[in-house]
């Protein structure tokens, strides 16, 4: 085992500091050596320091902040803080006067320039220059481009297309090239419009006047034991009130209209099943023309629950059965949109048309004795009577039309619309006459009739009777 260090044991005349009998005096540290104080360095305990960048003084540690040293510290700021602001109320002092005076000589100056206006000139460097040309430039480039596209544009819309030469050459080599004189060309505003398809439109109505006769509902009211023509007027004047208000399109009503009696030409129906086959005609009519087509419910609840919904779907189902699926006819309105447009009239003239047309549809003999095409040209031969519209025909009716005035008064259709016109506010039926007494179709149905067409029926009626 390692033996212990032996420390030597002072005598106990050494101990309190004697020495040989004598007391030692110790010596005094604090006093002798405070002004060699020195703080004390690291001893491996401490972080060690950044070390300081080259060609600087490495940072020497300060003094420990005590109690009576911060107070120093503080005294000595604020009496720093003091001094300088006493150097620079000295300075306000001894500039106060200098700057009195310069704010009086640069208030003279704002008046005098107030007082003047001088004019302010605006020095550009070259830069700016060429920038500024370079922006013009550019935008008189885009100028070019924008107006070359446009011309090209107007160019492409001016030269015909394949379809029209093909048509132009096809009806010169018939004979038809030439338009007759008196004649307006209707379809002039709409060639650069593709969906008028103005190359071939009057080859399409004249295909629409040679098929409307395959799609015409014959006389069936004899064949049908248990319906009568004021029932189906009654059933008109509703699917009318229907149609408005689901705000459907014209096309919907003439097609519903075309299906019923198509279906009643062919099949009998009996009493209680008509307003049934009203409703099925019309939901079938909103799904061929509508783009959203009204629900079996909404028939249903209009009909006040009087069917069920698998009522109306069985009734469409037998509807297209006996039609094979034939649903793209010409039908009144066809022909009214294209003699509307050829009669060059507003929008007045548009809706008295229409109000005879529909009480055209809702007249059992007017809808069955005479074709669509007929029917579309009496009413607007009837809405230029009544609007005093003159001449009350032309030679570009009789042109697009087909019809002369002559024939339109002998087959006397024109003369029945007419007269509807002049019973419609009396009748029992007021759903056409209420849809056209309203300011947004300018009320035509409150406009007197034709009393030309009215005094020709009155005549034709008189002589029949005596004969």
């Amino acid at each position: 085992m390692a033996s212990r260090p032996i420390v030597p044991v002072p005598a106990r005349g050494e101990e309190a500091g004697l020495v040989g009998g004598k007391v030692k005096q110790p010596k005094k540290i604090g006093a002798a050596q405070g002004k060699n104080r020195r703080v004390l360095g690291d001893i491996g305990n401490l972080v060690p320091a950044q070390l300081p960048a080259e060609g600087k003084p490495p940072q020497q540690i300060s003094r420990p902040i005590t109690r009576s040293f911060g107070a120093q510290l503080l005294a000595n700021a604020q009496a720093a803080a003091v001094a300088e602001n006493n150097k620079k109320l000295a300075c306000v002092n001894l500039n106060g006067g200098e700057k009195a005076a310069e704010k009086r000589v640069a208030k003279r100056e704002v008046k005098e320039e107030k007082i003047s206006k001088p004019v302010e000139v605006i020095e550009i460097s070259p830069d700016t220059v060429e920038k500024v040309k370079e922006e013009t430039k550019e935008v008189a480039d885009k100028d070019l481009e924008n107006n070359k596209k446009k011309a090209d544009k107007s160019s492409r819309r001016n030269v015909p297309t394949l379809t029209s030469v093909l048509t132009a050459r096809s009806k010169a080599a018939c004979g038809l090239s030439r338009r007759p004189e008196g004649i307006v060309d209707i379809d002039a505003a709409d060639a650069s419009n593709e969906l008028a398809v103005s190359d071939y439109v009057e080859d399409l109505y004249m295909f629409y006047k040679e098929a409307e006769n395959e799609c015409r509902p014959r006389d069936y009211m004899l064949s049908q034991p248990e319906i009568n023509e004021k029932m189906r007027a009654i059933l008109v004047d509703w699917l009318v009130d229907i149609h408005n208000k689901f705000e459907l399109m014209p096309e919907t009503l003439y097609l519903a209209i075309n299906i019923m009696d198509r279906f009643l030409s062919a099949e009998a129906v009996p009493r209680k099943e008509l307003q049934l086959l009203g409703m099925g005609a019309m939901f079938t009519a909103s799904k061929y023309e509508e783009i959203w087509a009204p629900e079996v419910n909404d028939f249903t609840c209009i009909a006040d629950r009087a069917y069920t919904n698998a009522q109306v779907l069985v009734m469409e189902k037998t509807i297209l059965r006996k039609l094979e699926w034939y649903l793209t006819v010409p039908t009144h309105y066809v022909f009214l949109s294209r003699f509307i447009k050829a009669s060059l009239g507003d929008d007045k003239l548009k809706h008295m048309v229409h109000f005879l047309a529909e009480l055209g549809l809702m007249n059992y003999g007017v809808t069955i004795r005479n074709s669509p095409s007929m029917v579309a040209a009496s009413a607007v031969y009837a809405a230029r009577c009544s609007l005093n519209v003159t001449p009350q025909w032309n030679r570009t009716l009789e042109f697009h039309t087909g019809y002369s005035e002559a024939e339109l008064l002998t087959r006397g259709c024109a003369r029945s619309l007419a007269s509807l016109h002049a019973k419609a506010k009396d009748e029992k039926l007021q759903g056409v006459y209420r849809k056209y007494s309203k300011s947004e179709r300018d009320a035509v149905a409150l406009i007197p009739p034709a009393r030309c067409l009215l005094e020709g029926a009155d005549a034709v009626s008189s002589t029949s009777r005596s004969a």
